[in-house]
């Protein structure tokens, strides 16, 4: 049976990173110089509008992607390949957004990478790479040993999340320091309306972010077969150790066995 309080918190978190969207459009459209690919204001202000929508939103659904009960109808392997695609799709828009501003900063002769959010966006789009490329290198591969993925499991988790996190404190980092340096009358002690507007795309970000994290770090709303895989591994062998071989093939080409579907069986009758 589907976890409603799961349902909700989902769609909270999807309305929470849609609205975000919006108010990064609304903020660069009427607050600022609008969208352009010409060296000016107008390039730069793709940095935010991309790092909102790809390395903020994408990757958050990225991450719960899993969890969503609609899907777990769909093969494991197909999962993976979304998973995959829309981290993907999430580097892509940070690595154009990266673009927007050395173009911006180059054209107004700005030097780079001098400040502490130009370090840290940086380094978590090279580590954010080095996730993919290891994620697809590990989980895509067929010939790379269960064994091996087992083992990588909680490290390629924990630092998805972290990068993650990460990500979101940069972005906030960032949005601050735009309101500081470009808001000279009024100043943005003085709580202009783009201040405060701009402040709370912040607190939506931040909202976001904690949804995300408390969704992915709900052991009980795993895929049902990860569940019972969870379980094994924490209850030190109580069920038949047997099974675990034939749910694991599962995970490594996204057929289930009979042994797995048997797992999906009493993991939902459990959940009822």
């Amino acid at each position: 049976m589907e976890n409603p309080f799961l349902l909700t918190l989902s769609a909270t978190a999807a309305a929470a990173g849609l609205i975000s969207v919006i108010f990064v459009l609304t903020w660069v459209l009427h607050f600022k110089e609008g969208l352009a690919w010409d060296g000016g204001l107008a390039e730069f202000n793709w940095h935010p509008v991309l790092i909102v929508t790809g390395f903020i939103l994408l990757q958050g659904i990225a991450i719960i992607v899993y969890r969503l009960p609609w899907t777990w109808n769909c093969s494991k392997l197909m999962m993976k390949f979304i998973h995959a695609g829309l981290n993907i799709m999430a580097f892509i828009c940070a690595v154009i957004a990266m673009v927007a501003v050395f173009d911006f900063h180059n054209a107004a002769k700005i030097p780079n990478m001098y400040s502490l959010h130009s370090w840290l966006g940086l380094t978590a789009v090279i580590l954010y790479w080095l996730q993919i490329i290891l994620g697809v290198g590990m989980y895509l591969i067929p010939i790379t040993p269960i064994s091996w993925r087992a083992a990588f499991m909680p490290l390629h988790v924990y630092s998805g999340l972290l990068l993650f996190a990460s990500v979101i404190g940069v972005a906030l980092m960032g949005i601050t320091e735009k309101l500081i340096f470009g808001l000279k009358d009024p100043k943005y002690k003085d709580s202009p309306p783009e201040a405060v507007f701009v402040n709370v795309l912040g607190v939506l970000l931040v909202v976001f972010g904690a949804l995300i994290l408390w969704i992915a770090t709900r052991t009980s709303w795993k895929r049902p077969s990860d569940q019972i895989l969870h379980s094994l591994h924490t209850d030190g062998g109580g069920e038949d150790n047997t099974k675990v071989g034939p749910a694991l093939s599962q995970l490594s080409d996204g057929t289930e066995t009979e042994a797995s579907v048997d797992v999906r069986r009493r993991s939902n009758k459990s959940d009822d």
